[in-house]
């Protein structure tokens, strides 16, 4: 084996000459792969890169970058070398703020990677603490009211119902969201036009029964539009068995 499995860093052979060429050569790759820096996502090299610079290659590529899309380039004694990703491997990608994870065989966005439920944390005997956000899509809107049913699950405490008209509300002035039982509870006269959006916060509140998510036409009976309606909300898990 003359390289390290998963970051490459080469090895050191018995008896080889010049032993620090090959030690320098993986603490280099060491540097530029362990918390990774991504200045921004480039189709070619700056006209000016400082030593240790560390770009993403874009599609397209050309000049020195050509044929190393999606690897990170790497700026170092006065030349280019680029490393290819492999899954797990994480970025930071300066330019946009955003964590980028190297998965399925390209660069994909943190958040994407994440589900609709997370445990955060899990005790020795199995119970757990989870964050939810669970979504529905309310489209062909008719009527007084409209309703994702039983979004809020079973003993979850929710801290929010958000929502966003996507396109344009007709037959009503605005909108209310809520609960059969309160309206607008998650919020009162929202906007119709697509865009419009509203992040309804309350205090942490307990449903003991799946709730169904429900919109009121306010000024008129809903005749059109599409609403999409995220709540989003804590799961306490049972101790296993």
């Amino acid at each position: 084996m003359s390289e390290t499995a998963r970051l490459g860093l080469p090895l050191i052979a018995a008896a080889q000459a010049q032993k620090h060429v090959t030690h320098n050569e993986a603490l280099v790759r060491l540097d530029a792969l362990t918390h990774l820096r991504l200045i921004e996502e480039r189709q070619a090299p700056p006209a000016a890169a400082g030593e240790g610079d560390s770009f993403l290659v874009a599609s397209g590529a050309w000049g020195d970058f050509t044929g190393h899309e999606g690897k990170a380039a790497h700026y170092s004694g006065g030349a280019w070398v680029f490393y290819p990703g492999f899954e797990g491997l994480r970025a930071f990608l300066a330019s946009e703020g955003r964590l980028l994870v190297f998965s399925g065989g390209g660069w994909r966005d943190y958040a994407a990677l994440l589900g609709p439920q997370m445990v955060l944390a899990r005790s020795s005997g199995g119970a757990t603490a989870g964050l939810s956000v669970l979504e529905a899509t309310l489209s062909g809107m008719s009527g007084a009211y409209v309703e994702a049913p039983g979004l809020i699950p079973d003993r979850a405490v929710v801290f929010a119902v958000s929502c966003r008209t996507l396109t344009t509300v007709t037959g009503a002035a605005s909108y209310d969201c809520g609960l059969s039982s309160e309206r607008s509870k998650f919020g009162g006269a929202l906007g119709i036009s697509a865009g419009a959006q509203n992040a309804g916060v309350i205090g942490p509140t307990a449903f003991y029964a799946p709730t169904s998510v429900r919109l009121s036409a306010n000024g008129g009976n809903f005749t059109g539009g599409v609403v999409r309606v995220a709540v989003q909300c804590l799961i306490a898990g049972v101790p296993a068995a």
